[in-house]
């Protein structure tokens, strides 16, 4: 079977004009994969992750998506920030959070046609939250507006979905959903995700990105404890160790 790649990296540097924050990155993510980038604050996740999505331009080196640049691949790449800044008091439905997800870069028109609105309430549908497509988005749980951002970058029907932190501050109910949703979407798309969760890593994913200043790739089984210590240190090992029990 002929191996496609979704994503490369080919000796890429970067730096925010200081230190290097990545070095000599090289690494490439098959098409229909399930990887986590994990590693200590600071290491550069969300760097690499914003490389992927054209934000970013590598000091040295090359990023490709589909053997094109990022910027020619946005319409392919659904993205789930870590924080999402909203004026609570602006009333935004669940609907309208998620329509968000079908704006295109040079748009001319102010509303949404029936395919958005299909689109969206289809993308609820699958992360189980059509009941609430009405609902006032500042009322929902953490782990509901993170499902939610989820299906906005799930509206623009992607080939790659890119998620940074979508485990934090949600509640085990949310985190299970969360984890049989990814596993079912990763049918259809490839999927890369941040997380500092080692826990939710190694039941989900097939391989993990290890991610400080350097790039290392490793599939979950070989993820033991003696790996996490080197990359994250004595330090925060607090992180990892419902983990490394059973190391």
């Amino acid at each position: 079977m002929e191996f496609m790649s979704a994503i490369d990296f080919d000796s890429v540097t970067f730096s925010y004009g200081g230190p290097n924050v990545l070095e000599n990155a090289t690494f490439s993510i098959a098409a229909g994969d399930f990887v986590s980038i994990v590693g200590p604050n600071g290491g550069g996740k969300t760097t690499l992750l914003k490389l992927m999505l054209g934000l970013l331009t590598p000091k040295i080196g090359t990023v490709r998506l589909f053997d094109q640049s990022p910027k020619h691949q946005r319409r392919r790449v659904g993205y789930t920030p870590q924080f999402l800044s909203v004026d609570f008091a602006f009333p935004l439905t669940v609907l309208d959070v998620v329509l968000m997800g079908r704006i295109q870069t040079g748009w001319k028109f102010l509303w949404y046609g029936l395919d958005d609105r299909l689109a969206a309430v289809n993308a609820l549908r699958v992360l189980q939250l059509d009941d609430y497509r009405n609902a006032p988005f500042r009322t929902l749980s953490g782990g509901q507006r993170q499902r939610v951002l989820i299906a906005r970058a799930l509206c623009g029907k992607p080939d790659i979905l890119l998620l940074d932190e979508p485990t934090n501050n949600i509640d085990a109910v949310s985190e299970e959903i969360l984890f049989e949703t990814l596993t079912e979407l990763n049918k259809t798309m490839t999927i890369a995700l941040v997380s500092h969760d080692i826990g939710f890593v190694t039941q989900c994913v097939r391989n993990v990105i290890c991610v400080n200043r350097t790039v290392a790739v490793h599939p979950t089984s070989a993820l033991n404890g003696q790996t996490i210590r080197e990359l994250y240190g004595q330090h925060d090992l607090h992180m990892i160790h419902h983990c490394c029990e059973n190391c």
